[in-house]
């Protein structure tokens, strides 16, 4: 995705007490349907914006970092609101804290990033059918 000019996205968890802003798109979209994600998220896939974590502004309230297993052994830490455990981003061990993975499904208005990849598509669930013309890999 390219040309920032003017880009902003809000989101921000269900109870409203940690808010933050896109201030550019995203590097791309993933739409993830490995098993990890879908136990994690107790949905189907995790849809993810892969985005510099300096673009990503704090507006409202701090949420507490959860440091939690991943797939690949190396951790990943989760950002989420104190008040409502809402997961709002993460950051793998991959790409540090310089990149974080934020949940589209947490923007007021998530409709503005569908997804540019299907990525696990080996382990998505039957029953999901994926968008033709969407590039779509059995791994990562």
């Amino acid at each position: 995705m390219t040309g920032d000019q003017g880009f902003s996205l809000e989101g921000g968890c269900t109870c409203r007490a940690v808010r933050y802003r896109m201030t550019s798109k995203p590097m791309f979209v993933h739409c993830c349907h490995c098993r990890w994600c879908q136990r994690e998220t107790g949905a189907s896939f995790a849809l993810n914006a892969m985005i510099e974590a300096d673009r990503v502004l704090l507006l409202k309230g701090v949420p507490e970092v959860v440091k939690t297993p991943s797939n690949s052994g190396k951790g990943q830490k989760i950002a989420r609101c104190l008040d409502c455990r809402i997961a709002l981003w993460s950051n793998y061990a991959g790409a540090g804290d310089a990149v974080r993975f934020v949940r589209v499904g947490t923007l007021d208005d998530p409709d503005h990033l569908p997804p540019d990849i299907q990525i696990f598509t080996s382990s998505k669930q039957p029953w999901v059918v994926l968008p033709p013309g969407t590039p779509a890999v059995a791994g990562y």
